[in-house]
C-alpha cells in the first residue's frame, strides 16, 4: 500500500534476515538529512532467524519506548539470500504491514551495505558480497557514485575475480570469507545496518511512493523438484 508524502519525521522499522545477521532497528527519517537509528538489535546466527526476529522487534521497540501502531512504514531486506532465512524477514514484514496498515518497502540487502559504505567513504567503485553458501557469493558492483551497475548475481568467488570488474575495495561478509580469492581491500560493514536499509528507501519513504512488490531475491532455483512419474512395478 502507498502513503501520502510526509512533511515531517518518518518512523520506520527496518528488518533484514538475508545474511547470517538477524537485524532489526527503529529509524527516524526527516525531510532532509541522513536516517538516524533510535534502537537496534543485531545478532549474528545463521540458524536462528525464525526464533530471534520477533523478540528482536519487540526489544527494539521497547528500547525506543515505541508501539507498533506508531510506525509509519517498514523497510525489509529482500536479499539476495538463502531461502530459509530470507523468507522469515519478508513474511514477517508483510504480516506486520498488513496488520498495521502501513507500507512495506523491500530493498536489496547488498544495496543497504553499499549505502553504509558510501555514507562513510564515497567516490570509489565498490564490490559488495554476502555469503551464498555452497562456496559461492551473492554480489553486486557499484560505481563511484554509489549506483549499482552490475548484479545482483550468485557465483563462485574465482569466477567473480575472472570478470575483471575494476574495483579495488569490497564490503560484506562474503568478501571477508573469500578475501584471499577476491584480493580486494576489505572495508566495513559485513552486514546491513538499519540506517543503510532505510537509506536505500529514503526517497520513496519521504514522497509516499507506492512500495515495490515484496519479491525476494533468491537468485537460485529451488533444490526441491516435482517428482517424476511413478515407475510401473512389474509382476514377476
Amino acid at each position: 500500500m502507498g502513503a501520502a508524502a510526509y512533511s515531517g519525521r518518518v518512523l520506520v522499522l527496518a528488518i533484514d534476515t538475508a545474511t547470517p545477521a538477524v537485524t532489526t532497528g527503529l529509524v527516524h527519517l526527516d525531510t532532509d538529512g541522513a536516517p538516524g537509528t533510535l534502537a537496534q538489535q543485531i545478532t549474528v546466527d545463521p540458524r536462528a532467524h525464525g526464533e530471534l526476529l520477533t523478540p528482536h522487534i519487540k526489544a527494539t521497540l521497547a528500547e525506543a519506548d515505541t508501539e507498533l501502531g506508531q510506525l509509519d512504514a517498514i523497510v525489509v531486506g529482500a536479499g539476495p539470500g538463502p531461502f530459509t532465512g530470507l523468507r522469515v524477514g519478508m513474511v514477517t514484514a508483510a504480516a506486520l504491514g498488513h496488520a498495521l496498515g502501513c507500507p512495506v518497502h523491500p530493498v536489496a540487502t547488498l544495496d543497504a551495505i553499499a549505502h553504509d559504505v558510501f555514507a562513510a567513504a564515497p567516490a570509489e567503485p565498490l564490490l559488495v558480497a554476502t555469503d551464498a553458501r555452497r562456496r559461492e557469493i551473492y554480489w553486486a558492483r557499484y560505481d563511484e557514485t554509489g549506483a549499482r551497475v552490475d548484479g545482483p548475481h550468485v557465483e563462485r568467488p574465482a569466477d567473480v575475480t575472472a570478470r575483471g570488474l575494476e574495483v579495488e575495495r569490497a564490503a560484506g561478509h562474503g568478501a571477508e570469507l573469500y578475501a584471499d580469492v577476491l584480493g580486494l581491500h576489505l572495508i566495513p560493514p559485513p552486514f546491513p545496518s538499519p540506517e543503510g536499509l532505510v537509506g536505500v528507501a529514503a526517497d520513496a519513504l519521504r514522497s509516499g511512493a507506492e512500495p515495490a512488490p515484496l519479491t525476494p531475491l533468491y537468485l537460485r532455483r529451488p533444490d526441491a523438484v516435482e517428482p517424476g512419474a511413478r515407475k510401473r512395478v512389474t509382476q514377476p
